[in-house]
C-alpha cells in the first residue's frame, strides 16, 4: 500500500479532477459548500480500502473501534478470496488487497453512502464526515503520536463536520454527490495501489489469465516501491500540486474564488 498521505491526496487529486473536467454534468456543478464536503469524503474514502489491514492508517486512526472492524474485515476479506480463488492464484492469506481493493466494493461504498444520506440525513451525515474527516486529518499526517495527537484530530474532524454540516442542503442531489465522492476517494487508491510492486485486483471477480485476483499493475519498470523515494520524493509531491491545481480550477468553476476569475486554471 502507499503511504497515508499519499493516498489521502490522491483521492482529493481525484475529486478535484472529476469535478474540474465534468463541467457539464451535475457533479461538475456543485455549490462551493457540497464541493468542500465532497472533497473531505474523497480524501478520507482514499483511505478506506485498507481496513483490511490490522497496521493501516485508517485501522490505528479511532482505536479499538477501527482496530475491531480491520478485524471483521481481514476475515471477511480472506473468505471470500479463499473461496473465489483460482489454482493460478496466489495461495495466500488473502486479507489484505482483497475485497476492499476492487470495483465491487467501491460501488457498494458509492451507494450505501447515497442511501444512508438519503434516509437519515439527520444523522447520518454528520457521523459519516466525522470519520472521513477524522480519516483525512490523519492521512495526511505522516508521522504521528496518539498520545499526543488524538485530541487534535478529534477537534478538527468535529471543528470540519460541523462546517459541512451546516453548509450542505440536504437534498437527494448533495446525497448522491457524498456517494459519488466515496465512490472516487476509492477508486483513487486502488490506482494509487496499482502502480506498486504488488498490483491491485481492481477488477474482481472477472477472470483475467485465470485469475479472479488478477493483480492490475503497468510494466514492474513503472512500478514503485510503497514508501520508497520515488513514493516520498516525486510521486507524493506531484500529487499534492496537482490537487491543489485541481481544487482551485473546480472551486474557480463553482464561483468561489472570483478573484482567479482572470486566470484560466483549466485550459481544455
Amino acid at each position: 500500500m502507499s503511504t497515508g498521505p499519499t493516498h489521502a491526496m490522491s483521492g482529493l487529486l481525484a475529486w478535484a479532477a472529476v469535478t474540474a473536467i465534468a463541467e457539464n454534468h451535475p457533479i461538475g456543478q456543485l455549490t462551493p459548500q457540497s464541493w468542500a464536503v465532497g472533497a473531505v469524503l474523497a480524501t478520507g474514502a482514499a483511505l478506506l480500502p485498507d481496513l483490511d489491514h490490522p497496521s493501516s492508517t485508517i485501522s490505528r486512526t479511532f482505536g479499538p473501534i477501527s482496530a475491531g472492524a480491520s478485524a471483521l474485515i481481514n476475515t471477511i476479506s480472506s473468505f471470500v478470496y479463499r473461496t473465489t480463488r483460482t489454482r493460478k492464484d496466489s495461495n495466500r492469506d488473502g486479507g489484505h488487497r482483497g475485497l476492499t481493493h476492487t470495483l465491487v466494493f467501491a460501488l457498494a461504498a458509492a451507494i450505501g453512502t447515497t442511501a444512508v444520506v438519503q434516509q437519515s440525513q439527520k444523522w447520518a451525515l454528520p457521523v459519516l464526515m466525522f470519520v472521513f474527516a477524522g480519516l483525512a486529518v490523519r492521512g495526511i499526517m505522516n508521522d504521528w503520536c496518539p498520545q499526543r495527537d488524538a485530541l487534535l484530530i478529534t477537534g478538527v474532524s468535529a471543528a470540519i463536520t460541523f462546517a459541512c454540516v451546516a453548509w450542505t442542503a440536504q437534498t437527494p442531489a448533495s446525497a448522491a454527490a457524498c456517494g459519488v465522492a466515496v465512490g472516487v476517494g476509492c477508486v483513487a487508491h486502488y490506482l494509487g495501489d496499482a502502480i506498486t510492486e504488488q498490483g491491485c485486483p481492481i477488477l474482481w471477480p472477472i477472470p483475467l489469465m485465470g485469475k479472479t485476483w488478477f493483480p492490475v499493475a503497468p510494466p514492474k519498470i513503472m512500478r514503485m516501491q510503497t514508501g520508497g523515494k520515488v513514493e516520498m520524493a516525486i510521486v507524493g509531491p506531484l500529487i499534492t500540486i496537482l490537487s491543489v491545481w485541481l481544487s482551485a480550477a473546480a472551486l474557480q468553476q463553482a464561483g468561489a474564488i472570483p478573484f482567479l476569475e482572470s486566470f484560466d486554471l483549466l485550459p481544455i
